[in-house]
Parts: structure tokens; C-alpha cells; sequence
């Protein structure tokens, strides 16, 4: 079952059998491992989880992409974020001068 069909079938009821959505629910959930659904069930406590998520992927593939290359090849908790009065969101890594700073030592 693809992310397309899960989200589909969120909104809609299988019309094979409307009156069973848990078998629907337990086909769709048997795809992942027990650690990956306790993992999803434990982020999806965080308060705006869901929200954020909606946002993302209102996101463009391109724009996603872009910010999902960006979490990968930092660390996240080094990250700062700001919204400028235009509402525009930036996102640096925290630790940038640090590194330039280090980058001398470690090339010796």
C-alpha cells in the first residue's frame, strides 16, 4: 500500500468493504516494523507534530528536497531557526563559525 493510498483511504472508506476500516488499518500498518510504529507513535506525541507534517508536504518536491538535504547534513539540535518580520523562516547551522574556526586545526 503506497503513502498515496493511505492518505486517500484517511478521507475515504475502501469501497470493497465500507464497514471494515480495521482491516484496512492493520494491512496498511503491517508494512512497518513494531520499532518503526512505536517510533511514529512516539513523535507523534510531540505537541504540532501533525501540523508540521501537513506543512512539509505542502512543501514543492523541490523545496522539500532541499530542506530534507539540509537536515541530513547537519545536526539538527546545532540548528537555529528565525522568522524575519516578512515572515520569511531561516535556518542556519548554529555552530558555523565554530567549525571555520576549528577548520585550521584539523587541516594541521
Amino acid at each position: 500500500m503506497s503513502a498515496e493510498s493511505v492518505v486517500y483511504y484517511l478521507n475515504r472508506v475502501p469501497e470493497s468493504d465500507p464497514n471494515d476500516q480495521t482491516e484496512w488499518l492493520l494491512t496498511a500498518l503491517g508494512q512497518y516494523t513494531g520499532a518503526e510504529l512505536r517510533e511514529l507513535l512516539y513523535v507523534a506525541e510531540e505537541p504540532g507534530f501533525f501540523e508540521l507534517m501537513r506543512g512539509l508536504f505542502a512543501l514543492s518536491d523541490e523545496s522539500r528536497a532541499a530542506l530534507q538535504h539540509f537536515l541530513e547534513t547537519g545536526h539538527p539540535p546545532a540548528m537555529k531557526t528565525a522568522i524575519d518580520a516578512k515572515g520569511r523562516l531561516t535556518i542556519e547551522h548554529a555552530d558555523v563559525e565554530q567549525r571555520v574556526k576549528l577548520l585550521p586545526v584539523i587541516a594541521n
